[in-house]
């Protein structure tokens, strides 16, 4: 039988953690199921936090340093003593496709139109590689948070229609349809649509945060991307 707790004036309340835990065992398990959801949803919130707020002040770092240096060479020594960052990393492949085909036109000079069109669509593959992978990396374990949003309500609503069976099947049991044979099923039933609330809500509103965060850093990285092309264009393959 469900506990109740009696109050001061012998009034009987229920006990929303002992409803919990005495539930049916389809109820335990969409609370089991809810509650790993959100442990699951916050470490991704925690580690996904850190990793982007660090990529952004290492990508800032590294513009600041890039346009302050004005040699290539220079910034590559630079990137290879500090912390990667996304723009860093696009910055490196390009660099090294370009060192690879400056090695290249020295060994076998070849000013040809066509020659040179292929050593910048060769740079521009790697930038584009390198701007996939770090957005690739910087979009890992997000979409879990997408689910946990669009999921638990769901799942929380199971459980609900679920305890609200188990106090119809109560009230047909015992032929009666009183507050106290009803409200422990409704109670447990309304319980595990707030757990699912717990659960989504800030997986919802991190979801959207880390979006946009990301947006702005693939922004980011396609503006330098525009740029550092450029350079090469105009001082390295002429």
């Amino acid at each position: 039988m469900l506990p109740l707790i009696l109050q001061a004036g012998g009034e009987a309340s229920l006990d929303i953690v002992s409803l919990l835990l005495n539930a049916s065992p389809v109820v335990k398990g969409v609370l089991g199921l809810l509650i790993l959801m959100s442990v699951a949803s916050w470490f991704v919130i925690g580690s996904k936090f850190l990793y982007l707020a660090n990529a952004a002040s290492r990508s800032t770092k590294f513009q600041d340093n890039f346009w302050k240096t004005g040699r290539l060479d220079e910034i590559w020594r630079i990137s290879e003593s500090s912390a990667p960052s996304p723009v860093g990393e696009v910055f490196r492949a390009g660099y090294t496709e370009l060192a690879k085909l400056q090695k290249r036109r020295q060994e076998n000079v070849d000013t040809a139109g066509e020659a040179l069109l292929g050593d910048i669509e060769s740079i521009q593959r790697a930038l584009d590689r390198a701007r996939t992978t770090a957005t690739t990396e910087m979009e890992s374990r997000v979409p879990l948070l997408g689910t946990t949003a669009s999921a638990a309500p769901f799942i929380g609503l199971f459980g609900t229609v679920w305890g609200i069976m188990n106090s119809f099947r109560s009230i047909g049991a015992k032929g009666a349809a009183n507050l106290a044979t009803v409200a422990p099923g409704i109670a447990e039933a309304l319980g595990t649509t707030a757990v699912g609330l717990i659960a989504a809500v800030p997986a919802v509103m991190a979801y959207n945060w880390f979006l946009r965060k990301i947006k702005v850093l693939s922004a980011e990285m396609d503006a330098f991307s525009a740029d550092f092309l450029n350079i090469v264009k105009r001082h390295f393959l002429r």
